[in-house]
């Protein structure tokens, strides 16, 4: 991975965290009008219906941009992701925001990336370093001193539980959506937002949840649009490159986004515990940023269909029926490959160590 292809990844995964990291305190504004569950039904139901709408709109089928269909073979772990995403992690988050400050809730958000990354380096056997340890150490330390600093609860803290709970929901999400992020990213967040969002918008009416005014749907769809459909489209772009831990660690800088908002906007206190804690995974994020992981690996023949370039990993014959021009996706066969190079845990580099 070049530079120049470095950076277009990372900008996909800092743009992911800024529009998320926006929605958490918007969201929140809107949690005494909207029961919790029924806020997070309609925030996916806006990012489906958003980007459904934006494809008929602008007249792209579903493999206008040359990106390769979902497979059948995939469908587990779409739908793995879709309930533990989709379904669970944004109940909880609305249920912990019901009762936890924004921008407090912002920052517990660095948790999902912690998750993410154990997941990804203990169960799914991504690599990781010293360097990248220290800074999920840096952010889970940031994340601590939340509690240390802010003002103490009495009882048990459930609204901070729930958002831990969320961002393991997430962390599952983000681990089992990796193995289908070869596929169409738009066409990922379209069955993502209007599963989860017909799930929990059902469920929320099942138990007594009135729909709220024209203009709070209104503002709760482009909500979730952008801070959740738009976002997911990047997030996996990201995925797809820069594999599952990296990933959630450039999405970390998300709470930073809406705390911010929430200091700025909603009236929050600026406290000690904010800054400290911002300090700290500000630290960490940029330890994963100045990464640079190269040494001499081995590509076992590996076949499978994705947007790509003729790049050095991508050395193949066409067929006549093969779409023209680049980048393009098809069906391909990759040749066994031993080289060095910079490189990250993408859907090319999944080698052990």
């Amino acid at each position: 991975m070049n530079g120049k292809t470095k950076l277009t990844n990372v900008a996909y995964a800092l743009a992911a965290a800024a529009l998320f990291g926006a929605s958490t305190p918007l969201a929140k504004r809107l949690i005494p009008t909207v029961e919790p569950m029924l806020l997070a039904g309609l925030l996916y139901l806006g990012s489906g219906l958003g980007l459904n709408v934006w494809r008929l709109l602008s007249r792209r089928e579903a493999n206008d941009s040359g990106e390769a269909r979902l497979a059948l073979r995939e469908a587990p772990r779409l739908v793995g992701a879709i309930l533990c995403g989709g379904v669970l992690g944004p109940v909880l988050l609305m249920l912990g925001l019901a009762h936890t400050p924004a921008s407090i809730a912002s920052l517990l958000l660095n948790l999902e990336g912690v998750f993410t990354a154990l997941l990804a380096w203990f169960v799914f056997k991504e690599n990781f370093d010293r360097r990248i340890a220290l800074g999920m150490a840096l952010i889970t330390a940031g994340a601590a001193s939340l509690s240390w600093l802010g003002r103490p609860e009495v009882g048990v803290p459930w609204g901070v539980l729930a958002i831990v709970g969320a961002c393991l929901a997430w962390a599952l999400d983000n681990n089992l959506t990796r193995n289908v992020s070869t596929a169409d990213p738009v066409q990922i967040a379209i069955l993502k937002g209007l599963c989860a969002g017909a799930v929990n918008t059902a469920l929320a009416m099942a138990f007594g949840a009135k729909l709220p005014p024209v203009g709070t749907l209104v503002a709760i769809g482009i909500i979730g649009l952008f801070g959740y459909g738009v976002s997911l489209v990047l997030f996996v772009l990201a995925l797809r490159h820069l594999g599952t831990a990296r990933t959630g660690a450039y999405f970390a800088l998300a709470p930073f986004v809406g705390a911010v908002i929430s200091v700025l906007f909603l009236s929050e206190q600026m406290t000690i515990g904010l800054v400290i804690a911002g300090l700290l995974m500000a630290i960490g994020v940029w330890l994963h940023l100045t990464e640079r992981h190269e040494h001499p690996h081995h590509h076992e023949p590996l076949e499978h269909e994705h947007l790509h370039i003729h790049d050095e990993h991508h050395q193949h014959a066409h067929l006549a029926s093969d779409p023209p021009g680049e980048p393009h996706s098809h069906p391909h066969r990759h040749q066994e490959l031993e080289h060095s190079h910079p490189h990250y845990p993408d859907i090319h580099h999944r080698h052990s160590h």
